[in-house]
């Protein structure tokens, strides 16, 4: 996150509204556009096992659509 300047107040807006996409049921990315930031969405790889962890937080993130 601090080499990538993703703030822990982004995180969790990130987490708490994001757009959420689901790979299965255990593993889904969310990510969000932030106002300011010039790379892109913000995305975040996650797994939902006894709590939500949070594999990877990425920049320049495109859906690939």
């Amino acid at each position: 996150m601090a080499q990538r300047e993703i703030s822990e107040s982004e995180l969790a807006e990130l987490l708490e509204n994001g757009e959420l996409r689901y790979k299965d049921d255990r593993r889904l990315w969310a990510a969000k556009h932030f106002e300011g930031r010039c790379d892109n969405l913000i995305c975040a790889a996650l797994a939902l096992e006894e709590q939500l962890v949070v594999k990877t937080v990425m920049h320049h993130f495109d859906w690939g659509e």
